[in-house]
């Protein structure tokens, strides 16, 4: 029984043996065909971008992905894909409230979540951070609102990959590690996001997908895809700052005349061989020093090799090293923020746009956001057309002498601003009396804002003399915008765009809680401003009316939402108390910004003044020197 047993214990034994062999040899060959599958290029790759404070020469190794050492590679078993889609069926549908956040792994970027998005292969892209999430919701809703949903949406930093999440938008995770404020334009961390844009073009290439990049801050207002399918030869098509158009229709720039800069806020690439090496290229000289602008090399690099076209029609040049076939979109209709606000070049020549980017602009961020609300084309929440206390507005008066009459001179252009700007200084004193938020008139200029000299406008574009003019050609926006102390500047004074009252997001609430104001002449008939003396929704108030008046009769009316003056000429005495004038003075004078530039002058540039009236014998003309070169507001100007 023993030696059976022995035996059977040996055979027992030799049976396990040959199992465990047999068994890893299968987990072998089965490693052997995953790996072999992750990195052949006819599968998915997942990846993501790491933190790049600091870019290497080296580079890693991978045949496909091409990115620097700098950009993490994670390899996740292709079992794992299908746990990767974590988007809802459609875009803004809400995931569950009682759902957990999904781990930040199932956000890699893989092929098969940029399959899953892709129509008639093309993908569209935008990315950004936490600061700049208002901008990618206006994107996303701009998109929507057109039937548009194969897009996706980089996020930057955790905090905006969770809020974009939580709304039910196609995110995945740049893993960049960015900061969640807003960095800056020329900012080391403006550079690095630049950087990470093409990595991020240079890895996903290879997938074999066409590629629309956009900046964050620009908007879609006509579907694109057809037009970009137009010009099927190209390997790369670019916007870009040219303001002299150089066509009438909606054709290509004509590249021998299109001189100015590319702007790299829209690019379509397709997944071709020059596309590829232009990228891999753009993306290893940008790694190698950190110091390069991407947009001036993507200039640089393209310009090396200009021409010949391509072909007889359709507008595309051979550029880079001879073989890589450019177009030039036209800035007329994919418009910058010159030809959309300044030239308005797309009516003029009675085209549509397809996109704004408001670049060409003076007020920063906040400057972009108020210039996209001007045009009615930024998403905001709905408390933004219900603030506390309502609405304060008025209608502007300027006599037709100063739009009209005369040549286009500094003296003129001064003259028509400096009388919007008693007007607008007396509706801020009342907008902050009364505690409403002021809506801002429309503003007319007569001359340009540039960075540079220049006659006044630039010889070549469409734009008219005198033009609607943003808000940022006249005031600093983003210091409009700031939150100042209250000790030594009195209330905030909120704002906001002249075409808000218009806005079909604002709610009927508030358009039905309307009141008119017109101004009358003290003594006369129905002038005493009591609540008895409305009619129809029309209040008469007295002109020159001190601060006790508006505070006593006003506040019959503080549930009213809006409330319009037909004029505020000669509306406000200014305030009694000299420390709240003061306060308000140290408030309102920084808001001013400046006309730049004259050609036969150095500094050429010139301040406004909200305070010019008080100055007897005040005129437009520039500092003398350096040393006498700064804001009216002096010390408050360091904001």
């Amino acid at each position: 029984m023993r030696g059976r047993n022995g035996f059977q214990e040996v055979s027992n034994s030799k049976t396990i043996y040959k199992l465990v062999i047999i068994l890893i040899i299968g987990i072998v060959v089965s490693t052997f065909y995953v790996f072999s599958a992750i990195y052949s290029t006819n599968h998915f790759i997942p990846y993501f971008f790491s933190s790049i404070s600091s870019y290497e020469n080296h580079h890693f190794k991978d045949p496909v992905l091409n990115t620097s050492q700098s950009a993490a590679v994670h390899i996740v078993p292709t079992p794992f894909l299908g746990l990767q889609n974590v988007w809802p069926k459609s875009i803004w549908d809400v995931p569950p409230h009682d759902k957990k956040m999904p781990p930040l792994t199932t956000f890699w970027l893989t092929k098969t979540m940029v399959q899953e998005r892709v129509k008639d292969n093309v993908i569209i892209m935008v990315f950004g951070n936490y600061a700049l999430m208002d901008f990618t919701l206006t994107w996303v809703k701009k998109l929507t609102d057109l039937g548009i949903s194969n897009f996706l949406v980089g996020a930057m930093d955790t905090k905006l990959l969770e809020a974009l999440y939580w709304k039910g938008i196609p995110v995945f995770d740049m893993e960049s590690h960015m900061t969640t404020v807003d960095v800056g334009w020329g900012s080391r961390a403006f550079h690095k996001m630049g950087r990470e844009r093409v990595i991020l073009i240079d890895s996903i290439l290879p997938f074999g997908f066409e590629i629309l990049m956009c900046d964050t801050d620009m908007v879609w207002v006509k579907n694109p895809l057809p037009y970009l399918a137009r010009y099927p030869k190209a390997d790369v098509l670019t916007s870009s700052d040219q303001l002299i158009p150089t066509r009438v229709d909606d054709g290509l720039e004509v590249w021998q005349e299109a001189a100015e800069s590319f702007n790299i806020g829209i690019l379509h690439w397709r997944p071709t061989e020059a596309a590829k090496k232009f990228a891999k290229q753009w993306k290893e000289m940008l790694l190698a020093d950190d110091k390069i602008w991407d947009q001036k090399l993507f200039d640089d690099m393209l310009r090396k090799q200009f021409g010949p076209s391509v072909d007889e029609d359709s507008g595309l040049v051979f550029a880079f090293d001879g073989n890589l076939k450019l177009g030039i979109l036209p800035a007329s209709i994919f418009c910058s923020g010159h030809t959309y606000f300044v030239q308005a070049t797309y009516q003029q020549l009675k085209l549509e746009p397809y996109a704004v980017h408001p670049t060409f602009q003076f007020g920063r961020t906040e400057g972009k956001r108020h210039r996209l609300r001007e045009a009615m084309l930024f998403l905001d929440p709905p408390e933004y057309y219900n603030p506390p206390g309502g609405f304060f507005s008025f209608k502007p008066h300027i006599p037709s002498i100063l739009l009209l009459n005369g040549e286009h001179t500094i003296e003129s252009h001064f003259k028509l601003i400096n009388y919007q700007l008693m007007q607008i200084k007396t509706a801020l004193a009342i907008a902050s009396l009364l505690n409403r938020t002021l809506v801002m008139p429309p503003l007319w200029c007569r001359l340009d804002r540039l960075w540079f000299a220049h006659p006044g406008v630039l010889k070549g574009t469409l734009t008219r003399q005198p033009f609607l003019c943003s808000l940022d050609h006249v005031f600093e926006v983003d210091v409009m915008m700031k939150k100042l102390p209250e000790e030594v500047y009195g209330p905030d004074i909120n704002i906001r765009e002249y075409s808000i009252l218009d806005n079909p997001s604002l709610p009927p609430e508030v358009k039905k809680s309307w009141l008119d104001v017109q101004l009358c002449e003290k003594g006369t008939q129905d002038c005493d401003a009591s609540k008895d003396t409305t009619v129809g929704g029309l209040l008469k108030f007295p002109r020159r009316s001190s601060e006790e008046k508006f505070m006593t009769v006003f506040s019959s009316f503080k549930d009213i939402k809006v409330i319009k003056f037909s004029s505020v000429i000669n509306a406000f005495t200014g305030f009694t108390n000299k420390d709240k004038d003061l306060k308000f003075r140290n408030r309102v004078k920084p808001y001013m910004g400046l006309w730049c530039c004259l050609q036969d002058h150095h500094p050429g540039h010139i301040h406004y003044d909200m305070f010019w009236d008080e100055k007897p014998g005040w005129n437009a003309t520039p500092s003398q020197n350096q040393a006498s070169d700064h804001p009216p507001c002096y010390q408050h100007c360091k904001l």
